[in-house]
Formats: C-alpha cells, sequence, structure tokens
C-alpha cells in the first residue's frame, strides 16, 4: 500500500499508480469525503458546460453560463 506524506500547507501527493490507475489528471477536480476515521478521495463529476468560441455570444448567454459555473463550483466547495 502507498504511503503519502502530509506537508506543512496540509497537502499530500496522490501516488503515481493510483493516478495512473483512476485517469487523474493535471487541474482535475477531487471530492474529500470524511467516514469515521477515513478520508475518502474520488475523481469528482462536474459537468461544465462547453462553450463554441467560433461564434459571438450575447451578454445573456454570457451571464447564463457564469452564473451556472459559480453554482457548480459552490456546490463542491461545500
Amino acid at each position: 500500500m502507498p504511503v503519502t506524506k502530509v506537508t506543512r500547507n496540509y497537502q499530500i501527493t496522490i501516488p503515481a499508480e493510483i493516478r495512473k490507475t483512476l485517469g487523474i489528471k493535471e487541474g482535475e477536480y477531487l471530492t474529500v469525503e470524511l467516514r469515521g476515521d477515513e478520508i475518502v478521495i474520488r475523481k469528482a463529476e462536474i459537468e461544465w458546460p462547453s462553450i463554441d468560441l467560433g461564434r459571438d455570444f450575447t451578454p445573456e448567454e454570457i451571464e447564463k453560463n457564469v452564473k451556472k459555473m459559480l453554482r457548480e463550483a459552490s456546490r463542491w466547495e461545500e
């Protein structure tokens, strides 16, 4: 079983064999859950709205997408 160390900033490194097995890539989001005395870390299933950069957006479309992303982001910070 791999072992990791908590840094002075309370960060950990996920061992390479686990990252590879789960396909975790830099910049991806993970959820962290407490189960009794265990910490469970999982890949987050966040669905960000896709943006077609090849077209112009109305201010209403931009505002709608920003609100949607903020709602999603706040859900994962709880």
